[in-house]
C-alpha cells in the first residue's frame, strides 16, 4: 500500500510540469532562436572590445560605413571564426548560424551605400612595404598628431607604445589607417579633407615604419 502511494505520487508529480521554479516550455530559452537574434549574439561576442553605433570600444568601431565599405562578408565570417593570433582578438565557439548573423546583422544596419563618395578604395588587406618611405610617409601624414617620433602629440596617443604593438597586427595598423577611429576625430585614408588621400603604397610603407617600432618582449 505505501509503495502504491510513494508510485501514485511520483507519477503525479512527473506529470506536472509547473513545480516550483520550473519554467514553462514557453519560457525556457530557445537556442536556435538566440542564433538569429543579432542584438543577442553581437551583444555576447563581440560588444565588449568593438562597441556598437552608441558607443566606440577599445578595437576597431565594427558599426562604422567606412570600415563595412573595405571589408568582404569572407573576410568578417573568417576573422570572427579564427580570431587573429597574436592579437587579442580571439576565436569564437559559434555556430555558422550565429556567425552569418553576426555578418549579416552589421551589414543590414551600419554599412551605407555611397559612404566613400565615389572614390576608390586602397585594398583592405596588403602586405607592408618600406621602413625608410614610411618614416617620410608618417612625417607627412601621422606625424601632426601622433607626435614627430610616433610617442603622442597635442591630438592623439602614442602608436609606438610598445604595449600597444604587441597586442595588434599588422593588418590592425593597416586598418586603423584605412578607416580611422571616428569616434576619437582621426580620419580615415583620406584625411578628411585636410589633406590629400593616402596611396596604398604610403598606407603599406606606413605600417612597415610602424611595424619596426615593435618588440618581440615588451617590458621586459
Amino acid at each position: 500500500m505505501r509503495a502504491a502511494v510513494l508510485l501514485s505520487m511520483l507519477l503525479a508529480l512527473a506529470a506536472c510540469d509547473r513545480l516550483p521554479g520550473r519554467p514553462l516550455p514557453s519560457e525556457r530559452p530557445d537556442p536556435a532562436a538566440r542564433a538569429g537574434d543579432f542584438t543577442a549574439v553581437y551583444a555576447g561576442n563581440c560588444a565588449g572590445c568593438h562597441g556598437d553605433e552608441t558607443r566606440p570600444g577599445a578595437a576597431v568601431l565594427l558599426a562604422d560605413p567606412v570600415y563595412l565599405a573595405l571589408i568582404d562578408d569572407t573576410t568578417l565570417a573568417r576573422v570572427t571564426r579564427q580570431g587573429v593570433a597574436g592579437t587579442s582578438m580571439p576565436p569564437f565557439a559559434l555556430s555558422d548560424r550565429e556567425i552569418d548573423t553576426i555578418v549579416h546583422g552589421m551589414r543590414s544596419r551600419w554599412a551605407r551605400p555611397g559612404v566613400l563618395g565615389g572614390a576608390t578604395a586602397p585594398p583592405y588587406a596588403a602586405a607592408p612595404g618600406d621602413v625608410a618611405r614610411g618614416e617620410r610617409a608618417y612625417a607627412t601624414y601621422c606625424a601632426s598628431c601622433h607626435g614627430p617620433a610616433g610617442r603622442g602629440g597635442a591630438h592623439g596617443g602614442s602608436v609606438v607604445d610598445p604595449a600597444y604593438l604587441a597586442l595588434v597586427s599588422q593588418q590592425g595598423l593597416r586598418t586603423a589607417i584605412l578607416v580611422g577611429r571616428p569616434q576619437l576625430g582621426m580620419p580615415d585614408w583620406r584625411g578628411g579633407g585636410t589633406r590629400a588621400p593616402m596611396t596604398d603604397a604610403e598606407i603599406a610603407d606606413v605600417v612597415a615604419w610602424l611595424w619596426s617600432q615593435r618588440k618581440e618582449t615588451p617590458g621586459a
